[in-house]
């Protein structure tokens, strides 16, 4: 290796630390949340993947003094990395599309599986050198099954794309579309610069388009931060109104579109009595009930938190029997999280409805369904 090539790869993997290094700085305080926390862990292992990747190509090249064993150390370390960086990509892809999967521990821990694959694989060939070995004359060469190495940590990468791609064409989630195919292209970048520096290890593919994809990942974070209520986790107004100005002037033929307001029966006494950390609970369990019968719905539903206790839904129906059968689903899925959460206050909400025209702007809808839901609420007083 000349010097000149040596120099030029350090530059591009020490670029690419300084890149995810930002980024990791950046997330430092978000490191609470817990698909944020997957997140940061992922730059972890691309930290340790970076360094010791330029590490080898130093130690190989002479810049530092060369040792075999140390070579072999950080090869290891090298693949452990990268194995361990493509699950917790896999988990951090998980929680972003709110996948069942992640909320039970019990199955996130069994999917790491193939990462214990590879540590006892890395163990047996410090000892036998199936995987890379230093040769007699100190040349560093690949072992027989090599290619075993990558194959487990691809099967994350191809999981990934492939249950984000699915959810693209899920009409159920048509408000993260968007960011599903962000998801489903994430791996393909990556993928084939790992296949690239499997053919050609002398060039730093794998580094340059890890680092950008995660530059591009963390700019995706940012934008779903600006566009998604905290707490509930559901759209925000500036989601919403993106939403209704792509959806309404494109809408299913033959079928109608609808806009609901729903509002939280009570909801100040509830804050007043219980505090507001149970009312942030109680506006949870409504956001829960709101997509739980919203799932089974079956056309596409966007679903946004208006402001305090109110949330707005704009969804397709056949008919307006459709619709009461809509909320219906969320009254009963509300009833059913409030009873297993146990707590000492009865939790309803009031639903106004509104047919969706054409021409009419998204602040009309809401004041049409929220006179709608004012009637219903004084009934139920």
């Amino acid at each position: 290796m000349s010097t000149t090539y040596v120099i030029l790869y350090c530059e591009i993997n020490l670029f690419a630390i300084a890149l995810i290094g930002i980024i990791r700085y950046k997330t430092k305080g978000l490191s609470k949340m817990v698909a944020q926390r997957n997140f940061a862990m992922t730059i972890d292992c691309q930290m340790l993947f970076f360094v010791s990747d330029t590490l080898s190509v130093m130690l190989r090249s002479g810049v530092l003094p060369y040792d075999p064993k140390f070579v072999i150390i950080l090869k290891e370390l090298y693949f452990f990395a990268t194995v361990l960086m493509c699950y917790f990509w896999f988990v951090y892809f998980e929680y972003l599309q709110d996948s069942p999967f992640v909320k039970n521990r019990k199955r996130v821990i069994i999917s790491s599986f193939l990462v214990w694959i590879m540590v006892i694989l890395l163990i047996v060939n410090l000892f036998t050198g199936i995987l890379f070995y230093v040769d007699s004359n100190g040349v560093y060469q690949r072992g027989p099954l090599f290619i075993i190495q990558y194959a487990l940590s691809y099967v994350y990468v191809f999981v990934s794309c492939i249950r984000a791609l699915i959810g693209v064409f899920d009409k159920r989630k048509i408000s993260k579309r968007d960011q599903l195919i962000v998801l489903a292209l994430f791996p393909v970048g990556p993928a084939i610069a790992g296949l690239l520096q499997f053919k050609y290890p002398e060039l730093p593919f794998a580094c340059v388009a890890l680092s950008l994809c995660t530059l591009i990942m963390y700019l995706n974070w940012l934008d779903q931060m600006i566009s998604v209520d905290p707490l509930t986790r559901l759209n925000n107004r500036k989601q919403l109104k993106y939403y209704f100005d792509h959806s309404v002037p494109n809408p299913v033929e033959g079928v109608q579109q609808y806009l609901m307001i729903i509002d939280a029966n009570k909801f100040k006494k509830i804050n007043d009595t219980y505090g507001h950390i149970e009312g942030d609970a109680a506006l949870v369990r409504i956001a829960d009930a709101l997509r739980s019968g919203c799932r089974k719905h079956r056309y596409r539903a966007n679903i946004a938190r208006y402001g305090g206790d109110e949330f707005v839904i704009l969804a397709n129906a056949d008919s307006e029997e459709m619709l009461e059968s809509l909320k219906t689903r969320i009254r009963e899925e509300l009833s059913r999280l409030n009873a297993e959460s146990g707590v000492p206050y009865e939790l309803t909400v009031s639903i106004g409805t509104t047919k969706v025209e054409h021409g009419q702007s998204l602040g009309a809808l809401i004041a049409a369904a929220d006179e709608e839901m004012y009637k219903e609420k004084q009934l139920g007083r």
